[in-house]
């Protein structure tokens, strides 16, 4: 297995120009299933396996977890702000300073709970916006102009990517 094979087990973010009504709902859907689908992945693994890198120089699977709450709060912010801002700009994190930071030293419990509380208020959002609203943009200092929809597509594609990095290790460990 590649090393891009480990790192993006479901391949990297292909973006869909002018996605339907039908596949932005599919992708809606996937948002509020992944903390189910995170947490059936995770809750029996051991303290050991959580501290297991899901690649060579890569996050354990407990920096994996909580790197997806912040995720989430940040994308949550992106949204909201370009709801409501015109011109807005998206802050940047150094994700990997903050994987490094005590708190992702935390049980994962406390970020299954951010991420299921946080994406059920997510999806009540997703699920109020008109189509055109999807339209909306804002600056992302790492990708540049970008619509809500794609926005959408990436949180969708980021969630089920690092779902796949943890179930893709627990294959390979034999979990």
């Amino acid at each position: 297995m590649t090393m891009d094979n480990l790192r993006y087990p479901i391949g990297p973010f292909e973006e869909i120009c002018e996605p339907t009504d039908e596949q932005r709902n599919q992708w809606m859907m996937g948002m509020t299933e992944m903390p189910s689908m995170l947490r059936q992945a995770v809750e029996i693994l051991s303290d050991e396996q959580l501290s297991t890198p899901y690649r060579p120089g890569g996050w354990t699977i407990r920096q994996v977890v909580h790197h997806l709450a912040d995720n989430d709060m940040n994308a949550y912010i992106r949204f909201k702000r370009a709801l409501t801002e015109e011109e807005s700009t998206a802050s940047t994190y150094r994700q990997n300073m903050w994987a490094e930071l005590h708190d992702y030293e935390a049980p994962i419990e406390t970020s299954l709970v951010i991420l299921e509380a946080l994406r059920s208020r997510f999806a009540i959002l997703l699920h109020g916006m008109q189509p055109y609203e999807f339209l909306r943009t804002f600056t992302s200092p790492t990708h540049g102009l970008m619509t809500l929809d794609t926005a959408l597509q990436r949180f969708d594609w980021h969630g089920r990517h690092h779902l796949a990095q943890i179930t893709s290790l627990k294959k390979r460990m034999g979990w």
